[in-house]
């Protein structure tokens, strides 16, 4: 009797033990990889793959200009201590590319744009033996940079490779619904309104995308000047073409194009501002806008509804601030 209760209770406690261990087993499948991403467009790729297995951390939040950033203390803090740092690269974070060079040999540093073709990528005249990094703003070439982000992950963590597919693919779904929504309004733009003047040269990629002449003030950096002459032939190329609407960015600031404004003015051709632009940074935190989805739905529809095109006010989705 003694030896059968004694059996009892030790399976009792070997069913118990057991179970923790499982427990701890699930526990440690389900931990959350800590990832720091540069640009709010990759942090938002990173947590649209990740979904719940991923804490994200974005460095440079709405406004902040990724060409002039430096990497603070609490920055080096976070990337020292992340399961994976991911950057854009092709000389955007241009003041941390160091850092992040000597990071990479101490830590899982990935940067997502680096593997795009070269045949996809364009070049500049004022960025001597580098490409446009500004890939976002054509949603097919992004795409390209979502699955790197989803193999960075998977790398990080390959028991969860499957739900980092399997999220990815739905993410990717939708930006191949904004990039049909893209193509079909701004093709709704009348063929000699097809300029886009902004304050620097960000834009280049859409153009490229949808037929669209672009100019900037700047050139691709904004840390490159904008001299006199420069705004100059601009007035003259605004009043000589009879364009009506350029646009501000969130990231940069409007002096250039104010300036370009009231050049035009003086010279009797009245220009407005058609609307503020998403460029190196997303939309308010929480906001629509401040997703990758939402930010390129408001570019797009702005550009196309102050350039003479159809587009629905709301954007895409419906969902774009009102008067956004």
């Amino acid at each position: 009797m003694f030896n059968k209760m004694r059996r009892s209770l030790l399976a009792a406690l070997a069913a118990t033990a057991l179970g923790a261990m499982n427990l701890v087993t699930t526990a440690s499948a389900q931990e959350k990889i800590d990832v720091v991403a540069t640009t709010g467009m990759i942090a938002n790729a990173a947590r649209q793959v990740g979904g719940d297995l991923v804490n994200v951390k974005a460095l440079m939040g709405p406004g902040v200009d990724p060409h002039a950033y430096r990497q603070t203390r609490t920055d080096i803090s976070a990337m020292t201590n992340a399961d994976l740092v991911l950057w854009h690269g092709l000389f955007l974070e241009a003041q941390m590319q160091d850092f992040m060079h000597d990071l990479s040999e101490k830590r899982n540093v990935v940067a997502v744009a680096e593997g795009l073709p070269r045949n996809m990528l364009l070049s500049h005249d004022d960025y001597d033996d580098k490409f446009d990094p500004h890939v976002w703003m054509n949603p097919n070439l992004w795409s390209k940079v979502v699955i790197s982000v989803r193999d960075a992950l998977a790398e990080t963590n390959p028991e969860q490779a499957d739900a980092f597919k399997a999220n990815a693919a739905k993410h990717l779904d939708d930006v191949a619904q904004l990039a049909n929504y893209s193509t079909k309004v701004l093709s709704s733009v009348p063929a000699e309104s097809r300029v886009l003047l902004t304050a620097h040269d960000a834009f280049n990629y859409f153009g490229s995308a949808y037929g669209f002449e672009v100019m900037g003030i700047q050139g691709i950096s904004t840390e490159s000047e904008a001299g006199l002459n420069r705004i100059a032939e601009l007035v003259d190329l605004l009043v000589n073409r009879d364009i009506g609407a350029v646009f501000v960015e969130s990231s940069v600031s409007d002096r250039n194009i104010r300036a370009l404004i009231e050049g035009a003015a003086a010279k009797g051709h009245d220009v407005v501002i058609g609307g503020e632009l998403f460029s190196d940074a997303m939309g308010p935190d929480g906001t629509y806008e401040g997703t990758y989805i939402g930010m390129i739905d408001h570019n797009t529809t702005i550009i196309t509804r102050a350039l003479g095109g159809e587009a629905p006010e709301r954007g895409m989705a419906d969902r774009l601030a009102v008067g956004s």
